[in-house]
């Protein structure tokens, strides 16, 4: 009975890496992205990284409601990239993308204004080659947050800023008015 059970398990795994873009696209796996023709899941997640991403999709959402501007806020929600199907960890879609795709299965496109957050196992040049993804996939401006170092990079098609302990996070495109201190956010 175990050795079945084994056999399907490595039958399951080879099937799903066999997976087309497009197929992904059609009905995208819990917490797994497709990335260069594989299913990757997202792993490393740790209490203190869902606190941040729970306190940054709160910011966003109770900001976008206050301002009157709209949207949606999501966390781990599938978009496709020019490359890749990703989940950022947090995102926002403004009013008109909501409307033209707001009940797609994944966003044909980056979101407008995404959030990474870096855990301790993701690699630098991978989390800033991310941010670049996103950018040209249709994004505009992508956080990537560093809870461990109390760090904030907010990156847009032009521009980097780095806020850290002791300042205060602005968007800088998207979601126009926002900010929050990097020690609220992360603390």
């Amino acid at each position: 009975m175990v050795s079945s059970v084994v056999e399907l398990t490595e039958y399951q795994v080879s099937q799903s890496r066999q997976i087309t873009l497009e197929d992904w696209m059609q009905n995208p796996p819990d917490n797994k992205e497709w990335i260069d023709g594989q299913l990757v899941e997202k792993n490393g997640m740790t209490l203190k990284h869902g606190r941040v991403q729970s306190r940054l999709a709160t910011g966003w959402r109770n900001y976008k409601d206050s301002s009157g501007q709209g949207g949606e806020v999501y966390t781990d929600a599938p978009c496709r990239t020019n490359k890749q199907g990703r989940r950022p960890d947090v995102s926002y879609l403004t009013p008109e993308l909501v409307a033209q795709f707001g009940e797609a299965a994944v966003l044909p496109q980056s979101f407008p204004l995404s959030a990474e957050i870096v855990s301790p196992t993701d690699l630098a040049e991978d989390v800033i080659a991310r941010s670049q993804e996103y950018l040209q996939s249709g994004g505009e401006e992508v956080w990537l947050v560093f809870p461990e170092n109390k760090w904030i990079i907010v990156i847009t098609q032009d521009r980097q800023f780095v806020f850290t302990s002791g300042k205060t996070v602005t968007t800088q495109i998207v979601l126009p008015g926002f900010s929050v201190s990097v020690d609220e956010l992360l603390g």
